[in-house]
């Protein structure tokens, strides 16, 4: 399997073999490039494509590379593991959003459609120092004879340029650092300097990972159908930034983050160099960014759709590794069913991992590394015949494998809401023809918790019998809400909750909430929405979170419908009536084995 001569400091390929161990179908640790005292760590500028600071010059990318130095040698090429970033830059303290970016955040304690004016705030500092994601992506890449490189995107770290949140720019960059590694773009030993370097190691076979927004530029990389790019693997990715800030026309936060949105997400990651960011602000953050989020309606629009990429997917020619957790409140799980929805169609290799974890987790490293394997090693591994999809079950530790997501026996099952007693009404497999109104007030101050599991007049609450079998739900529910509003604007929010609540120490998110949503009632007729009439009903129709979780026998589905969200959306004063009409609301749940198994369960 192993064909090389190691003599002095050069390692040569015999006979043109590979010097990669394989077994199992994975790239194993090659004893020879595991010494991380020997690799050799560089940087370069690449020259992009584009002015985007507009300062007169194309931009360049600053670039960190780590490879075994027997590439020294320039006969032994090995293939890239890249990845694209706007955090590199950030200084260690701004690593953890939650404490940093609080002064960022727009005020959302305002009423529906009056924003107020933003901070405007920017970091100061800039990190030059290699990203702290390398200490351990080198450790797992480099000895399995893979090379590591990790750019940074325009207007962050070292690199020229503006951010953009999503535009144009921040696909071509990545496409740019890619064409370097396949010989068909310049880079530089420094940012102003004219000293060429050569990517002479690199195999010219790329493949692409990350988390978040890293994972959001791998993708944005593909959209580009880039020569060179094998396979791509986006962890938690945004696929549209509209879907990322935004809910139905409703203005939404991502968890943790209560008021951020594109501009600020913008003064976050803008590190360049201080001489370009006042000019950078006025024609970035300020003429495109704040004029086009357009907090004040929420509607989706040009702005918002440049930064869509399910707009783009017609150029991805490239294997896809889809993975996301089903508890992940900050980039949604609709990004990646959205994205595996529109790929599959596509004659590409393509898979997706669900997991119960929340925003950090990832698929399993041996499974990325079966992909890289295949699309970068060329090994026949026969990864493409593997399951489709796999999934963590909810109450287990290790993924299934699945046709399809959803569950290919799951069915729609219709669910209507009775009157009941103590504040609580019920869920019903039997529709009715007089169900009545129900009225709540809206009250920002109490949490969703407090909503569900306290007597309130700020939501309404229907339970479904307790359940004398598991139930599995699997796939996308959806709410079809009747209802009338007292203002000319409100909120709506929507949680499908497990109850009794479960608060003890290691309870899981899933054990209580099952999965949400959040619309605005305003958009109930198209993607541009129009002021209510106060007291006149309308139908408020909108999927919830895609979910995959066994909710377990002896407890009870409860649908819960409030107007603010103390966690995610605007907080306007509390008195917002919303009044709705029970016999014309509807939830309809995606049950594995379809109605007979709730009817089972009911009963």
């Amino acid at each position: 399997m192993l064909a090389f001569l190691l003599l002095g400091m050069q390692f040569l390929q015999v006979n043109g073999q590979s010097p990669h161990i394989i077994k199992g179908g994975l790239a194993q640790d090659i004893s020879q490039f595991s010494n991380s005292k020997d690799w050799i760590k560089e940087e370069v500028w690449v020259e992009a494509p584009f002015d985007s600071d507009l300062d007169g010059k194309v931009d360049r990318l600053h670039v960190f590379i780590t490879r075994p130095f027997q590439t020294d040698s320039k006969i032994l090429k090995l293939p890239v593991i890249y990845q694209s970033s706007p955090y590199y830059g950030l200084p260690i303290a701004n690593l953890l959003r939650q404490k940093s970016t609080k002064k960022f955040m727009w005020n959302v304690q305002h009423e529906i459609g009056n924003p107020p004016n933003p901070t405007n705030k920017s970091i100061s500092k800039t990190r030059k120092k290699r990203p702290i994601i390398a200490f351990i992506e080198d450790r797992q890449w480099v000895p399995k004879g893979f090379i590591t490189v990790y750019s940074s995107s325009p207007g962050t770290g070292l690199s020229d340029g503006v951010p953009s949140v999503g535009g144009e720019n921040e696909s071509l960059a990545p496409k740019a650092v890619i064409d370097w590694l396949c010989g068909r773009a310049k880079a530089y030993t420094s940012r102003d300097g004219n000293e060429e370097v050569v990517a002479f190691w690199s195999d010219g076979k790329i493949g692409m990972m990350g988390t978040s927004y890293d994972g959001s530029l791998a993708l944005a990389a593909a959209t580009t159908a880039v020569d060179g790019l094998k396979a791509i693997v986006p962890i938690a990715a945004v696929s549209s930034f509209y879907d990322y800030y935004r809910s139905n026309g409703l203005v939404r936060s991502p968890e943790g983050y209560l008021g951020e949105d594109a501009d600020v997400l913008y003064s976050l990651i803008h590190t360049a160099k201080k001489s370009m960011r006042k000019s950078n602000n006025a024609n970035m953050r300020d003429a495109v960014i704040l004029k086009g989020i357009d907090r004040k309606t929420g509607d989706y629009n040009n702005f918002w759709n440049e930064r869509n990429y399910l707009n783009k997917l017609d150029n991805v020619n490239t294997a896809v590794l889809i993975s996301h957790g089903f508890n992940d409140w900050n980039v949604m799980p609709e990004h990646s069913y959205n994205l595996y929805q529109a790929l599959k169609h596509k004659k590409i290799p393509l898979q997706l991992y669900y997991h119960h974890g929340d925003h950090a987790g990832q698929a399993p490293t041996e499974m990325i590394n079966k992909w890289f394997t295949k699309y970068l090693l060329e090994v026949e591994n026969r990864v493409e015949d593997d399951a489709k999809v796999w999934i963590v079950p909810s109450n287990k530790n290790q993924a299934i494998p699945y046709q399809d997501f959803p569950h290919p026996n799951s069915e729609m099952v219709d669910l209507y809401l009775e009157k009941g007693n103590s504040n609580k009404g019920k869920l019903s497999l039997n529709p009715k023809t007089d169900g009545g109104i129900e009225k709540l007030i809206d009250d920002a101050s109490k949490t969703g918790k407090q909503l569900a599991t306290e007597l309130s007049d700020s939501r309404l609450l229907y339970l479904s019998p307790v359940l004398k079998e598991d139930v599995h739900l699997s796939g996308v529910a959806r709410i079809s809400v009747e209802m009338a509003s007292s203002k000319a604007a409100a909120n709506l929010s929507i949680w499908l909750v497990s109850l009794p609540w479960n608060d003890e120490k290691d309870a899981k998110i899933s054990d209580n909430i099952i999965t949400r949503a959040w619309a605005d009632p305003q958009n109930h007729q198209s993607e541009k929405g129009e002021p209510l009439s106060p007291g006149e009903f309308v139908n408020v129709s909108f999927d919830l979170q895609p979910d995959d979780q066994i909710i377990a026998k002896g407890q009870q589905i409860a649908l819960m419908i409030f107007a603010s969200d103390a966690e995610f959306t605007i907080l306007p004063k509390a008195g917002t009536e919303l009044t709705i009409q029970l016999d014309k609301t509807l939830l309809r749940l995606p049950i594995v084995n379809g109605k007979l198994a709730l009817e089972k369960a009911f009963n």
